[in-house]
């Protein structure tokens, strides 16, 4: 059902969502049934995915037929790729996630107007929580306003992240970054859906969210949530133009802050000295996991 008090476009963008996510709550009832297949190591897709992004396509496409698509399977093969206004979707985020029956995973869409997010949604079906933001009117849960989290120390926090799992990832450099992050924190969680992950930051449930490798489809919707919720978002050195740079970092704005302080060196983006100290940090760490073996390769 549309709600009157919702902008059009992001009406439609909650139907599609939803639908999406009846399809999903169909196939958890016996996942071990689904299809699945491999795009790269530990990255998966399933037939679930595919129903759920056709599902998304066909009613975002009914009703504006001239917009364009970024979605993750199917990339910018349907729609208009030089409209204006571009839908970034994410059928199922936290597919692997899915296909273990472990409940956290979501459906993300965003509306990108002349490159500026304007919409999104992130709707979660296993809990039935619907995330919706419009520019400039704020970010709600379930029609209920939500706010970023209030809390200024960072000892206090929560902070959620995403772990290596694509070949070539360095995985000293996210030991050393999680690392950082863990000593100053109340806790790191790697719940599995970065566009979750950037709700839950909206919400105020966590306090922080980084990672590095990440799409536009997985972040678009969530960052503008955060935004909309008086947060922020940017890379890891704290530049807000982050969509296409594959490194995320989120968090209510003192916590930003000190998170820019702690991970803006581990971004390729950093100065020449910042790098200089986290490769040494990095290699160092990596001569300590494997003093027999070769240091790995630097991560810059």
């Amino acid at each position: 059902m549309s709600s009157p008090n919702l902008h059009p476009m992001l009406n439609v963008a909650v139907k599609a969502a939803r639908a999406a996510g009846a399809i999903i709550n169909r196939a958890a009832l016996d996942v071990e049934a689904v299809r699945i297949s491999q795009k790269q190591v530990n990255d998966f897709v399933t037939e679930v995915d595919l129903a759920s992004e056709a599902i998304i396509l066909e009613t975002l496409l009914t009703a504006f037929p001239h917009h364009g698509i970024l979605a993750e399977e199917s990339g910018s093969t349907h729609g208009d790729p030089h409209a204006d206004h571009i839908w970034i979707i994410d059928p199922l985020d936290g597919t692997t996630n899915f296909i273990h029956g472990f409940p956290v995973y979501c459906v993300s869409i965003a509306l990108s107007v002349r490159g500026k997010i304007e919409q999104a949604v992130i709707f979660d079906p296993s809990r039935n929580d619907l995330f919706t933001a419009t520019k400039g009117r704020g970010a709600f849960m379930n029609e209920r306003r939500i706010r970023v989290s209030k809390r200024t120390n960072l000892t206090e926090c929560l902070i959620s992240t995403g772990f290596p799992f694509r070949k070539g990832d360095n995985f000293n450099q996210y030991l050393r970054m999680m690392g950082d992050v863990m000593q100053r924190t109340a806790g790191l969680r790697r719940p599995g859906a970065a566009a979750l992950d950037l709700a839950y930051v909206a919400a105020g449930f966590t306090d922080g969210f980084f990672e590095t490798g990440l799409s536009p489809w997985d972040v678009a919707a969530g960052s503008l949530l955060v935004t909309e919720a008086g947060g922020l978002v940017g890379n890891l050195t704290g530049e807000a133009d982050f969509l296409e740079q594959k490194e995320c970092l989120a968090g209510a704005p003192r916590i930003y802050g000190q998170l820019v302080n702690i991970l803006g060196k581990y971004s390729k983006f950093a100065s020449a000295g910042e790098k200089a100290a986290a490769n040494e940090a990095v290699a160092k760490l990596g001569a300590e996991l494997h003093p027999t073996s070769p240091a790995e390769d630097a991560p810059f």
